[in-house]
This record gives structure tokens, sequence and C-alpha cells, in this order.
């Protein structure tokens, strides 16, 4: 709706998978479907407790979905990457930290150094130009 009611190239989307996933939606066909929009990337991810989902629901007495920083959550970000590219995304993942209920406090750079890591190699590790 948004992008009928503002018909213009320079209208985008930030996008961050976290956020559907807190809402139990797979972020990766709404990234294929609107790759081509996306202005910008957050690097943060979710892990979802199924069990607990299974057992209490979504309404019930546990939390069942936690922020995470890439590389500890559920998302394949090689996956990602690769839908990016393939819509000729050409900017930057930028990490979201202060959110990962484990990497937080004292590890929290050890969680986003491990993340910056991670994303280099489903990004296919370092750049290596082409020989002329």
């Amino acid at each position: 709706m948004m992008f009928d009611a503002v018909p213009d190239e320079n209208v985008g989307l930030e996008w961050e998978p976290c956020h559907q996933m807190s809402s139990l939606i797979d972020p990766i066909p709404q990234l294929r479907k609107w790759a081509h929009k996306v202005f910008h990337v957050h690097g943060k991810d979710a892990t979802i407790a199924w069990d607990i989902v299974k057992e209490y629901g979504v309404h019930g007495p546990r939390e069942f979905v936690w922020h995470r920083t890439p590389g500890f959550g559920d998302n394949n970000w090689a996956d990602i990457i690769t839908i990016l590219r393939q819509n000729g995304y050409q900017g930057t993942i930028d990490i979201e930290g202060w959110h990962d209920p484990v990497y937080k406090a004292e590890l929290e750079m050890t969680g986003q150094v491990h993340a910056l890591r991670y994303l280099k190699q489903c990004r296919g590790g370092d750049f290596v130009p082409n020989p002329v």
C-alpha cells in the first residue's frame, strides 16, 4: 500500500528479519518479494523457542522469542545476503547490538565481533579482486 500511495523510486525499506520472526512470520518470502525496495538492512536476528510455542502458545506465560545478534539466531544470513545481492543491493548490513540476551554486558563486544565475522563469511569471506 505504501508503494502504491507513493510510487517513487526513492521510497524504500529498512529491513530487519527479527521483527517478522517475533510475529512467527518467515522473513525470507517477504525479503524475496521486497528485496528490490530494500535501502538499508539491520543485522539483528531472532531465536524462536518452538517448544515453548507448542506447549504454551504465543499468549502463554513464557517468552518464546529473543532478539539475537547475527550468528546466534535462527536466520540463514547467507541466504539473506544472496537474495539481497540477486536484487542489486549494494548497501551495508549494520549490526544492531545491545539486544542479545546472552551476549550482553561484558560479552557485548564479543557478540558483535562474532556477528561481523559471521556476516563476512556469509557474504563469501574477504573480498578477493578478480585478476586483471
